[in-house]
């Protein structure tokens, strides 16, 4: 990544998890659409809505950045993120995939055009985060791969330059999901790995 220019790395490995989804939508049926995901209580239908509205929160977060507004990522907030993903999980297949699509292709479009001081001005998250709207490009990512190894038809691998850069966000939060003593000595080879409560 770039520091005070464009995060080339995550705009290639976004791009790269939109192709490698879509590709996985190709032949998308009714049926399997309404299948279960991974996700307890969502369809593959859930998922991808879910996905594409995500797309759009990103365009959002960029486009305000741009223009030198700080915006929240869903305007409704958590609350119109869910109604979004209920009203659009039940959509025909064909609906489905072309929303994924064109919304992946806004993403990208606003990826390749966004200007230099832009990716370095505030963006809000939808948990209220203020933070560079460069994150939002890393946090679409994440959000792409995981949810797409999320529809259950395969196993969908971690990108290592997303490995290398999420991983060490996360382990910070590994001592509050269970004894820290009991992690360090893991860590130290001092002792078994602790059971984790749930993420």
């Amino acid at each position: 990544m770039t520091v005070g220019g464009a995060p080339t790395e995550w705009i290639a490995g976004c791009v790269a998890a939109h192709a490698d989804l879509l590709a996985d939508l190709d032949g998308l049926t009714d049926d399997r659409a309404r299948a279960a995901s991974t996700l307890p209580g969502w369809s593959v239908g859930h998922v991808l809505t879910h996905v594409a509205r995500n797309a759009d929160s990103v365009v959002r977060r960029l486009e305000g950045a741009a223009r030198g507004e700080l915006l929240d990522q869903y305007p409704g907030g958590p609350a119109e993120r869910q109604a979004d993903i209920a009203a659009g999980a039940d959509r025909p297949a064909r609906q489905l995939v072309a929303d994924v699509q064109q919304s992946a292709a806004a993403v990208e479009h606003v990826l390749a055009t966004v200007g230099g001081a832009a990716w370095d001005a505030p963006s809000r998250t939808a948990r209220g985060v203020v933070e560079p709207s460069r994150d939002a490009v890393f946090s679409r990512w994440r959000e792409v791969v995981v949810h797409h190894g999320d529809l259950g038809w395969r196993p969908v691998p971690l990108p290592a330059g997303l490995v290398e850069a999420w991983l060490p966000r996360e382990l910070p939060a590994l001592a509050g999901r269970t004894d820290p003593a009991a992690l360090l000595a893991w860590v130290l080879g001092r002792g078994p790995a602790p059971a984790l409560t749930p993420w």
